[in-house]
């Protein structure tokens, strides 16, 4: 199976966009087959062609003993105990008479460089001829998967869908996966998609100031001067206690406590920084984002002093009032601008844009940002909101797998401008699974390789 298995984390690096898995709720459990975006139809390939369906029943393919037809699916939370082989998972399809066919399960296992990816080979039933569509489930300890489209002989018919079972739940905890659960709506400005829009007439002037040659910069990582390289994050359930916060600076611009801040919420920097201190908390259940910047715990976190903080409903797309500023100068959150683990290696797709800075901004603001944080006032500066992108024209077919994930979405979904720094620093999550070394093959592209997307309404004092 290990050359099986090399196909298969190209063949999911093929369909980073198709991961997908349903909507609401979860029970750890159950088994979920993941499916194309938008639709029920199966992530699924031949198992040893890898040709994509419809499947031929009766295809003249060695595999141990016999020539049948074997399909590889995909699930989330499908895990043997060892004592366990893949004889204790179980298969059926359902076709468009409703007619029940048992399929054999004849191997589960994970899948290299997919992070809770499990492989699962079902050899077809004998009987299966010619039917078109046909509904897939695994069952394991009883629980039973959301059932997947897949075609026999044609795409095509079948029996109706199932209801869309639940989706995963994010996990708790620091650096915790949200298991590509969606921040904000679909239509919010950090999920456009952007590699079309129009290019700003000002961009060569605007990229120039930034650095031609200056090299991307990823400030985030494993460690750097003794602590967790990156923003870090804390997701926390819905009955997480609430404790105050006094606002130390901003707080007519500050959205009043108490947050849901756990004892020993991870700080920027580590608990000793001297820098930006950003304390993000995301409520998985309320489905809500507090964030606090340069933030203090006071007797060991039953309360804190923090210069400003910020409260944003993952639900919707309110912004800040105008001329109000966040836990980031530009007035945005944070923390659906950071690049995430879970995000290239569980996901391997990066669905928003992607927070960075610059050295010198302009008085000046575009939506989504609410807030400048300059006193420059020139038109070759970038006003914070402002969007890049790199250029559709960029190869990016030297870089590793992983990293082409993050360069895609600089293409498609963009930076947007959030604060005062380093030219070119890109914002991520802190997580001991990266790669340095990896990550550092970003600083290759370079400056010259953006271009501004452009710019409307841009607000001035």
């Amino acid at each position: 199976m290990g050359n099986t298995r090399y196909f298969l984390a190209i063949l999911l690096a093929l369909f980073c966009a198709a991961l997908l898995v349903p909507t609401t709720g979860h029970v750890a459990s159950v088994p979920i087959l993941l499916t194309k975006p938008n639709s029920t139809r199966a992530l699924a390939v031949e198992s040893v062609t890898r040709l994509t369906e419809p499947f031929a029943p009766t295809a003249d393919i060695p595999f141990s003993a016999d020539n049948r037809t074997r399909v590889m699916l995909f699930a989330n939370d499908l895990s043997l105990a060892a004592s366990e082989t893949a004889a204790d998972v179980t298969a059926a399809a359902e076709d468009g008479n409703h007619l029940i066919y048992p399929l054999t399960v004849e191997y589960v296992g994970s899948v290299s460089g997919a992070t809770g990816v499990t492989a699962v080979i079902v050899r077809l039933n004998d009987n299966l001829g010619d039917v078109g569509d046909v509904l897939v489930g695994i069952t394991l300890h009883g629980a039973t998967s959301n059932r997947v489209r897949v075609g026999i002989g044609h795409v095509g018919g079948g029996p109706p869908d199932d209801v869309v079972p639940p989706q995963r739940t994010p996990d708790l905890g620091a650096g915790a996966s949200l298991h590509g659960k969606q921040l904000f709506p679909s239509d919010n400005a950090w999920n456009e998609d952007i590699s079309n829009a129009l290019v700003d007439p000002n961009s060569d002037n605007i990229i120039a100031g930034i650095g031609l040659t200056t090299g991307l910069h990823p400030d985030f990582g494993t460690v750097w001067n003794g602590a967790p390289n990156g923003i870090p994050y804390i997701v926390v359930p819905g009955n997480q206690a609430t404790v105050p916060i006094n606002f130390t600076a901003f707080g007519s611009q500050s959205d009043p406590g108490p947050y849901p801040v756990p004892t020993g919420a991870p700080i920027e920097g580590g608990p000793n920084a001297t820098g930006d201190r950003h304390v993000l908390v995301i409520d998985r259940d309320n489905w809500q984002l507090y964030e606090m910047y340069r933030a203090f715990p006071i007797n060991n976190g039953a309360s804190w002093n923090a210069d400003s903080g910020a409260v944003f409903d993952l639900n919707s797309n309110a912004l800040r009032p105008a001329g109000w500023t966040s836990a980031d100068a530009a007035g945005l959150p944070i923390f659906p601008g950071l690049v995430r683990y879970d995000e290239v290696f569980e996901q391997q797709e990066i669905k928003h844009a992607i927070r960075f800075t610059a050295q010198i901004t302009r008085r000046a603001y575009v939506a989504p940002a609410r807030h400048w944080a300059s006193s420059n006032t020139s038109v070759d500066r970038p006003p914070m909101g402002m969007r890049v992108r790199l250029k559709a024209s960029v190869d990016i077919s030297g870089f590793s797998p992983a990293m082409q994930v993050i360069l895609r979405a600089l293409k498609k979904y963009g930076l947007i401008l959030a604060d005062n720094g380093s030219n070119w620093f890109i914002s991520g999550a802190p997580d001991p699974r990266w790669d340095d070394d990896e990550l550092n093959t970003l600083k290759n592209i370079k400056g010259s390789q953006f271009e501004v997307v452009k710019m409307t309404n841009i607000v001035t004092p």
